[in-house]
C-alpha cells in the first residue's frame, strides 16, 4: 500500500481517538492532508494501485469524520468545512488515478478493483485493545509471504480470479499461508489484510477445513487480535529502537490496518506526530530525503509505468515518495 495515501488515512484516523477534540490537533491534521491531496493532484498518473487504495482509506476516514462532526462552534464548523472540501478534490483525483490504473495495467486493476472505493472499507463500529500474550515467542528473521500467492487468495476472496468468478473461495495454501504464526512486519499485514478484506466482501467461514487441533477455537477475529497484538510490539520495538526512514512505512500500515480492524491503542498521540513529521511540506510525500524531493521522475520510474509491467508494492518511486 503506497506511503502517502496510508499514513494521511492512520493520521485522520488516530486524530479523534487522542487529545479530544483539541481545534489545533485538528488543524495540523488538515493541513497534512491537503498536503497530501495536492500529492495526489500532481502524481495521479503515476501513483501504484497500493498507493490509490490508501487514498480510498483516506476518503473513508473523511467522510466518516465530516459525517459525524460536531457542530458545537464556529471553529468546528469550519473545519467541516474544509474537511468537505477536501473530500471533493480527492473525489475528482481518486477519478484520473482510478483510470490511469486501469489504462497502465487492466489486469491487475481488474483483479482488484473492488478495493477501489471508499464504499468498501467498513470502519470499525466497536473497538477493542491488543493482548500482549499473544505476542509470539519468536518471530521468523525474513518475510514469510509470496506476494504471488498473497495477490492470489486475495482475488479468490474477492471474486476476481477470473470474469464473473466465484468470490470467498478459501484454498488450502491460502488458509495455511494466512494463518501461519511467527510471521514479521509485511507478512503480518497481509495475514490481517485478507481476514479484513474477506469480512469486508462478505465472506464467512474463512477457517472452514482447518482440523489443526491447535486452532480449534481460533475464529476470524481470533487471528486479527493475534497478528494485531503482534503487530503492535513491532511498533513499540521501532519506538524504543528510533524510528527510522527504513522503518516508517511498516510502523504506519501497522496503525492504519490495526486501527481499520477497531484496536483503539494503535491510536496514539505521540504515534500520531510520528506520522505529522514524516511528511514533507511543500510536495506533501511522507518520509522522503528532503534533499531530493523535487528531482523529476526518472527512467526506473518510466520503465515501471510501461504497460502491462507488473510493480511491487514497495518498488514504485514516485518524486518525493517514501
Amino acid at each position: 500500500m503506497g506511503a502517502a495515501g496510508r499514513q494521511l488515512a492512520a493520521l485522520l484516523a488516530a486524530f479523534a481517538a487522542v487529545s479530544g477534540s483539541r481545534a489545533e490537533v485538528i488543524d495540523d491534521v488538515l493541513t497534512s492532508v491537503s498536503r497530501g491531496a495536492s500529492f495526489l493532484e500532481q502524481q495521479h498518473e503515476h501513483i501504484n494501485l497500493d498507493g490509490v487504495v490508501g487514498f480510498f482509506l483516506l476518503q473513508a476516514e473523511l467522510k466518516e469524520a465530516v459525517r459525524t462532526w460536531p457542530h458545537s462552534d464556529p471553529v468546528s464548523w469550519a473545519q467541516r468545512t474544509a474537511a468537505v472540501a477536501l473530500l471533493k478534490r480527492l473525489d475528482q483525483s481518486l477519478e484520473k488515478a482510478v483510470a490511469a490504473l486501469q489504462q497502465i495495467d487492466p489486469k491487475y486493476y481488474r483483479e482488484f478493483e473492488p478495493l477501489l472505493s471508499s464504499s468498501f472499507w467498513l470502519l470499525p463500529q466497536g473497538w477493542s485493545s491488543t493482548d500482549p500474550s499473544l505476542v509470539y515467542p519468536t518471530t521468523s528473521a525474513s518475510e514469510c509471504y509470496d506476494e504471488q500467492l498473497s495477490d492470489k487468495c486475495l482475488t479468490l476472496l474477492l471474486g476476481t480470479w477470473k470474469m464473473n468468478g466465484t468470490p470467498c473461495i478459501v484454498t488450502k495454501p491460502c488458509r495455511d499461508t494466512m494463518t501461519r504464526s511467527g510471521c514479521p512486519h509485511y507478512s503480518l499485514s497481509h495475514q490481517l489484510l485478507y481476514f479484513m478484506i474477506g469480512r469486508m466482501r462478505g465472506c464467512t467461514n474463512l477457517l472452514k477445513g482447518d482440523t489443526r487441533a491447535s486452532r480449534v477455537n481460533m475464529t476470524e477475529r481470533s487471528y486479527e487480535k493475534v497478528f494485531c497484538s503482534n503487530m503492535m510490539k513491532t511498533n513499540d520495538d521501532i519506538i524504543r529502537d528510533g524510528l527510522t526512514k527504513q522503518m516508517v512505512d511498516i510502523f504506519t500500515e501497522n496503525i492504519l490496518i490495526c486501527g481499520l480492524a477497531g484496536f483503539s491503542d494503535f491510536y496514539k498521540a505521540d504515534w500520531l506526530q510520528h506520522i505529522l513529521d514524516q511528511q514533507d511540506e511543500e510536495v506533501g510525500c511522507f518520509g522522503r530525503d528532503k534533499s531530493i524531493v523535487s528531482q523529476m521522475i526518472g527512467e526506473e520510474l518510466l520503465e515501471q509505468l510501461q504497460p502491462h509491467r507488473r510493480v511491487k508494492r514497495r518498488e514504485k518511486v514516485l518524486p518525493g515518495a517514501a
